[in-house]
């Protein structure tokens, strides 16, 4: 999908603050500095709408994108960032849990990892207690770019095994940089939302 429209609609900590027009979400997740809003903007064709920072944590509310009036893109606060305070870190895990557990318009989650590494005990624990809960994960292997075409099958291979993840899973190399992968997660994100028309 080519977008015209986005704008920042809701800025929240509490459900109270969410968007209630009902709209199909589909959210964001990843560590700290895995390159989130980065991979944000470039799904919109925006250089700077998603703030980005070379500072992790910088994310610390949940902020809901609308998107052509049809869905909305939700950043959530990056996990693992060890810098913060044990408290602020906590409060940051029962607010994307409140939201993650709670809300019906949420249709899927794009799970942010970087393909050049093994993914880190906070991945896999955040990867296993979405599966528990039965969502519908996408994993966004960012930073493809850094690797050579022809390192990329041994990557995106590892990140298979580490996830353990089976045919019908789906995992997308990603550059902000380049585009790559941007028609194909737009591809499999109109499938999910019910999107026939292409625009």
């Amino acid at each position: 999908m080519k977008v015209n429209n986005v704008s920042l609609t809701a800025v929240a900590v509490k459900k109270e603050q969410y968007p209630d027009d009902k709209k199909p979400e589909i959210a964001f997740a990843g560590k700290s500095n895995v390159g989130k809003s980065s991979l944000i903007n470039s799904m919109v064709y925006r250089k700077s709408i998603a703030r980005t920072s070379q500072n992790p944590g910088k994310t610390r509310t949940i902020n809901f994108y609308n998107v052509e009036d049809i869905l909305y893109f939700v950043d959530l606060p990056g996990y693992g960032y060890a810098k913060a305070p044990k408290t602020e870190i906590a409060k940051w895990g029962r607010m994307i849990e409140n939201y993650l557990l709670k809300r019906e318009q949420l249709m899927s989650i794009i799970m942010l990892v970087d393909i050049r590494h093994e993914p880190g005990e906070n991945d896999l624990m955040m990867y296993n207690w979405l599966r528990h809960y039965g969502y519908n994960i996408i994993i966004a292997a960012t930073k493809a770019d850094k690797l050579k075409r022809s390192q990329l099958p041994k990557h995106v291979a590892m990140l298979k095994r580490a996830f353990q993840l089976n045919n019908d899973d789906v995992l997308i190399p990603f550059s902000s940089e380049t585009k790559a992968g941007r028609d194909e997660l737009w591809e499999v994100i109109e499938n999910i939302i019910g999107l026939n028309v292409k625009m």
